[in-house]
């Protein structure tokens, strides 16, 4: 087994992790970890410098206060991200981080917050909260199971496509039938749960990506996931 290491940075573990979103990052290690990678995780936390670039990025989700918050910092660190970004550095970005990552995202309360441009999405301030189970229809990973809960309606522009089509649930904004987006080696997400446990080809879609780009092309260890495989089954008949 390879003791190659593999550093995931984590945005702010503290403020942007609502419906157990901090379960992605345990999912990547562990998944990386069964398969004989050495694992660092860098939380950033507001006021912190950005390391080295890491091979794999993520950000969750958070209330309005919290994303309020690390927006202030955000935006300190746009050209680091961004370069990242377009060197095609594989990023999960879940629900208050996803509107970050785009222009810009209009809170219920009425304020503007500026987000860092990175992905070509815009957020407005919806009515009723999107909320309930969710199945992505994905071409490249199948469904993807979640659970949603969002007041944001967020539009795609031209320069990202979408995750995948909705036939449960809301999606970005309850109208045209798409959820999450992506753009080079992101993507962005309205899907909690966490969505990494329930979902483990996008996980192993992240983490191919990550080690490819840092050792070169590598096969990655197939894993057996029963549990999992029963879980979804069962998450596939539920009611939203």
């Amino acid at each position: 087994m390879s003791a190659d290491q593999v550093t995931i940075l984590n945005l702010y573990p503290g403020h942007m992790n609502v419906y157990g979103d901090r379960g992605n990052v345990l999912t990547l290690r562990r998944r990386l970890e069964w398969r004989g990678f050495g694992v660092t995780v860098i939380d950033h936390h507001p006021g912190d410098a950005m390391p080295d670039p890491p091979d794999l990025v993520f950000g969750g989700g958070g209330q309005d206060a919290a994303q309020a918050f690390v927006q202030r910092d955000i935006l300190t660190h746009r050209a680091q991200l961004s370069e990242w970004a377009e060197n095609g550095t594989p990023m999960l970005m879940v629900c208050g981080m996803f509107q970050l990552f785009g222009h810009h995202t209009y809170t219920v309360g009425g304020s503007t917050l500026p987000g860092l441009g990175i992905l070509d999405i815009t957020t407005d301030a919806g009515g009723a909260r999107l909320v309930g189970n969710t199945v992505t229809a994905s071409d490249e990973f199948g469904a993807l199971i979640g659970f949603e809960n969002h007041g944001g309606r967020t539009h795609l522009g031209s320069g990202v496509t979408p995750l995948g089509a909705v036939p449960k649930g809301q999606g970005n904004n309850g109208i045209d039938g798409f959820e999450g987006a992506r753009y080079k080696g992101i993507v962005g997400t309205y899907l909690h749960g966490p969505v990494l446990p329930k979902n483990p080809r996008l996980a192993d879609h992240l983490i191919q990506a990550a080690v490819d780009r840092r050792f070169g092309p590598t096969k990655l260890l197939p894993l057996a996931d029963p549990a999992v495989d029963d879980a979804r089954a069962s998450a596939l008949t539920r009611r939203r």
